[in-house]
Order: C-alpha cells, then structure tokens, then sequence
C-alpha cells in the first residue's frame, strides 16, 4: 500500500510567534509543513515535538541564494508545495536617530527582502497554489520608534501589489493575497532590539496568533487579494483614508506611549543580529491575560467597496450593530488596557470558517 500523501505548505519564518500558528494551523488540515527560520534550536525543539509532519532547515529569509536552495531541497525531498506564507520579520523600538544604517538594514532585508526572496523562490518551484505575504496594518498607518519596520511593510504592500499583476497577466495559477495583521502577541515584544525606558508592547487592542493564522488560513481558502485580521487595522485603513492629520495627531501623542508596557527594560541579548538562544519556539508572547482570541476578519476589497459606497459611517455602523466585545484570557474587560489606552469599541467575533 502507498503511503498516504500529504500535500505541502512552506512557512518561512514559522519558529515563533505568527509563523509557528499558522504551522500548527496547517497541521491540523493535514499538510506536511517546511518550517524556514534562522535558530536551529528552535527547529530541533519543534522537530522533536511534532516528528515527521514538519520538515526543518534554518534558513536566513534575507539571503536569496540559502532560501534558493532550500527550496530545491524541500521539492526534493517532501514534494512541491501548494502554500508558501512569508512570515519572518525583525524590529527595532528605537527612535530613528538612534537606529544606524546596518540596524535599519538588517531589518528592510529580512522584512522586506526576505518577502520577495520567498516569493521569487515559491514562484521559481510551485506550479500552482496560494503564496501569503503578512504584512501589518502598519502599512497603512505608520507609528513613531518603528520606522524600519513600517517601512519595510510599506514595501511589501507595494511589492505585493506589482507582483500579483504580474502573475495574472502571465496566467499562473498562483494565488497572491496579503494579510494585514493587528498587535498581536508574539514572542517578538521579548527579544527585539528596545532603545524605550520600558520593555515594548503590542500597542492595543491585542490579538493573540491563532487570529492571525486564521486570517491567513482564510486569504488561502477564497483566494482574497487581501485580507484584514481585527478591527483595529479596519480603522487604521479608513483612518488612513479619511483623516490621515487626525490620525497622525494622535499618534504624536499617544504613539510612543501606547508601544511601552510597565515592564522595566533588561539587559540582554536581541535578535538583531542573530537568533536569541534558549528561548522556546512558540507562537505566544508575554501578553495571554491582554490578547483576544477573536477577531473581525474581512476581505479588504469587500470593506473597500462599502467604503466607497456606504462611507465611513457605515463601516462603523455595521460595526456597531453586528460587533459584540469578546473578552482576553482572563476575562477582563476590553475597553481599557493596563496603561489607560482606550481600546477601539468594537469587535466582532468571526462565523468559524471551514474549508
């Protein structure tokens, strides 16, 4: 008897945080799984626990030739694979006099470099299926201490964009979507480089990584072009749109402030410049009691559309009348975070999707 045939999915920058959920996802749904990431002890820690269903090599998203090259040995040796997420990422909580050349770089050639080296790989080896560049709703709306990294997802949304129409206009059947994430609660709040007088936090509300896998898992199953996971990147959108001298008001105010939490800041070593060691490879960051495990999850052209010919009142209307608050982990109210941010005032608890 043959043995049972598994189809495959990559995910590049799936050690931790959102990567290492939609792993898990994509395990759930029978996929065999090549887990990219740069720690090896991370990738033995998930080999040693998962097995066979996932298929590992620490790879360095920023360097085109090593990503290449696992590629080739992933067809090799599982098969060609259907799905391709481009999830790595790095960041930096520093003002941007304080972040030199080689600081920002490193952090545009994972971010974003290492989004078009997945793509130029996925494209080279799939003959069909769906690739998933993650972004951030800091696409839309850029924040103060973070410029590296919202540049570098600016980028992304830019180079997304240009690809997409390139691949339909070459009649591939590859499917192109981009997913905007909201804060979510990563490992990443630990170990990214932090020049703040506090140890940083997801700015809220906070959402925890299975939403974000989620709104990954649903860009893959209707073929969206984008995706957007939780409410608040809704507003940063139509904000955006609307009152972008409001929005970037606010954010000269509140920015700063609603990116530090009330841990004190430690000496140690980040992952700036390579992976940080003994840290486990999980998908969840030091914020469970804060982070929501549901989310509004929508297609972008859809909320477009209601935009243009509903306007903005209908959005947040239909926010209004279909959204309910969900509740954190611990059960705690919504509408306030620990630091006296008011949280956005509504939510709205997605219909579980199935394929």
């Amino acid at each position: 008897m043959s043995p049972t045939h598994h189809p495959v999915a990559v995910v590049a920058g799936g050690s931790a945080g959102v990567g290492r959920a939609t792993v898990d996802a994509l395990l759930d749904r029978g996929y065999r799984v090549a887990v990219l990431a740069r720690g090896q002890e991370r990738l033995d820690e998930m080999a040693a626990e998962l097995g066979d269903r996932i298929w590992t090599e620490a790879v360095d998203v920023s360097d085109g030739t090593m990503l290449d090259q696992a590629a080739n040995r992933i067809v090799a040796e599982l098969g060609v694979p259907e799905i391709w997420v481009n999830s790595a990422m790095l960041t930096s909580f520093s003002p941007f006099d304080k972040v030199g050349e080689t600081e920002f770089r490193k952090i545009t050639d994972t971010t974003y470099l290492g989004t078009v080296n997945g793509c130029r790989a996925a494209l080279r080896i799939m003959s069909r299926g769906n690739i998933v560049n993650v972004g951030s709703g800091l696409a839309y709306v850029s924040v103060p201490n973070q410029a590296a990294y919202c540049g570098a997802k600016h980028a992304v949304e830019g180079f997304t964009q240009s690809l997409r129409i390139e691949i339909r206009r070459a009649g591939r059947p590859i499917t192109l979507s981009m997913v905007q994430l909201p804060a979510v609660n990563t490992p990443q709040f630990d170990w990214a480089r932090n020049r703040m007088d506090r140890k940083p936090q997801p700015a809220p509300p906070i959402f925890q990584p299975e939403v974000a896998a989620r709104g990954i898992l649903r860009a893959i199953d209707t073929d969206a072009r984008e995706m957007l996971v939780g409410s608040s990147v809704l507003k940063l959108m139509v904000g955006n749109i609307l009152v972008p001298d409001v929005v970037e008001s606010r954010l000269e105010d509140e920015g700063v402030r609603m990116q530090k939490s009330d841990r004190p800041t430690e000496d140690g070593p980040d992952n700036l410049d390579g992976p940080v060691r003994d840290q486990a490879a999980t998908a969840h960051g030091p914020y469970d009691s804060r982070a929501y495990d549901d989310g509004l999850i929508v297609d972008g052209d859809l909320m477009r559309k209601v935009l243009v010919f509903g306007g903005a009142a209908a959005i947040l209307g239909l926010g209004i009348l279909v959204g309910r608050s969900t509740k954190p982990a611990n059960g705690s109210s919504p509408q306030q975070d620990q630091n006296g941010t008011s949280a956005l005032p509504f939510y709205h608890r997605p219909t579980e999707y199935r394929s």
